[in-house]
């Protein structure tokens, strides 16, 4: 088997190619149109002169006479099975010329015109170019050095005259006389003296909610929600409530320290009254600071609702409180007597109000002392309520009450 090379631009082609891979031309019919012609030809020939086998085999008597292969017009015409050659007799001058017919001049014309539409339906393909070698990624390079920058040179600033006014208040910035707003910040070109000059107090800087700072260009202001409006309100509300609070309550805690650390000295009541006594046995004696007599209402068990009152002349201050329940001090004289257990006493001060204090004592011997930080009093009642040891053979009794207050030597 053998190769072909394309009749028109001369691609060599491989065996078993029917197209040319450089310009698209039909490799079979352009060996297929010499073969058609000369059939065409030899069977015209045999056909019209039936002297030329005559003159063949007379005028060639030595040369072989070749078989003639029929052909099949309708055959492919392709690599593997390839068109037969045609033999073309010798050529004799002697032998007369024939002319060719007409068929085989329209052929040829018609296998040109096939080929003319084949490669009008073709479309070339340019030959395929190299790709370039895409660059590296990250291509090599020398270590550098640290170059240090270069200094820039500012600009000089614009000149005052008459194309460049004063300069703003806020930025510095100079601007024509004509405009009453900067350009770059846009703040008023005059500034108040009062607001820059003049210092507002800590209080009024800080309640002045409606003159503050205006903002520069660009800044957004903080959002006020209604939320925050509320709390603001409430925290407001709160820090004034305790404010008051505290103010109110100062005076009392400042005379609360006082009497704390202030000097006790014994106060004696101007005048006394009780619901009732036993014989022999009166109010007074409750404060003539001796502990060896007592008072009774003269009632056994408890004597619950009894009670016996102290009168001020003067509105006095009272800080402590001694009582000593019993008819002694002694403790072996306790059970002579029911021990007063819960007392209240009944405070009222110069003003008229009153207040009431529970007191609690001890069933023990000897005097109890209770704090008793009253001020500007002016009677006080104590009333009894319960009782330790009360029987039907019993009555309830005290040894002595005593107030304190403040010594004179504190005001020194």
């Amino acid at each position: 088997m053998t190769t072909q090379n394309c009749a028109e631009c001369g691609t060599r082609a491989e065996p078993g190619q029917s197209f040319c891979d450089a310009c698209g031309a039909v490799l079979g019919w352009t060996d297929r149109a010499p073969a058609r012609t000369a059939a065409t030809a030899s069977q015209s020939s045999g056909a019209t002169s039936p002297s030329a086998p005559t003159a063949s085999s007379t005028g060639t008597a030595d040369t072989p006479a070749t078989p003639a292969s029929p052909v099949n017009s309708d055959s492919e015409d392709t690599a593997e099975n390839p068109l037969p050659p045609v033999p073309v007799p010798a050529s004799d001058d002697t032998a007369p010329t024939e002319p060719v017919p007409a068929a085989t001049v329209a052929t040829v014309a018609d296998d040109d015109e096939m080929n003319a539409r084949a490669r009008s339906l073709l479309v070339p393909v340019a030959d395929p170019e190299a790709r370039p070698t895409p660059p590296p990624a990250v291509a090599p390079v020398l270590p550098g050095r640290p170059v240090a920058d270069r200094p820039q040179v500012r600009a000089p600033g614009p000149q005052q005259g008459d194309e460049n006014g004063p300069p703003c208040p806020w930025c510095s910035t100079p601007n024509r006389p004509d405009r009453h707003y900067c350009t770059r910040c846009a703040m008023p070109m005059t500034r108040t003296e009062d607001s820059s000059a003049r210092h507002r107090p800590w209080w009024r800087r800080v309640l002045d909610f409606r003159s503050r700072e205006t903002p520069w260009a660009g800044d957004r202001p903080r959002l006020r929600r209604t939320f925050d409006r509320i709390l603001t309100w409430v925290v407001a509300a709160a820090v004034l409530s305790l404010l008051i609070w505290v103010g109110v309550s100062t005076p009392a805690w400042v005379q609360a320290t006082r009497d704390h650390f202030a000097k006790r000295a014994p106060v004696a009541p101007d005048q006394f009254a009780a619901s009732r006594s036993y014989p022999g046995h009166k109010p007074d004696l409750l404060f003539d600071k001796v502990n060896n007599t007592w008072w009774g209402p003269g009632v056994t068990q408890s004597g619950e609702g009894q009670w016996i009152e102290a009168r001020f002349a003067e509105p006095t201050r009272l800080l402590d409180l001694i009582i000593t329940p019993g008819t002694s001090t002694r403790a072996d004289q306790l059970s002579q007597s029911a021990l007063p257990h819960r007392i209240k006493a009944t405070i009222t001060t110069k003003d008229g109000r009153t207040t009431t204090r529970d007191i609690t004592l001890d069933q023990s011997a000897g005097g109890q002392r209770r704090a008793f930080r009253v001020g500007e009093v002016t009677k006080v009642r104590f009333t009894l309520e319960s009782a330790y040891g009360a029987s039907a053979s019993k009555q309830v009794a005290i040894a002595e009450i005593e107030f304190f207050g403040r010594s004179s030597a504190n005001s020194s």
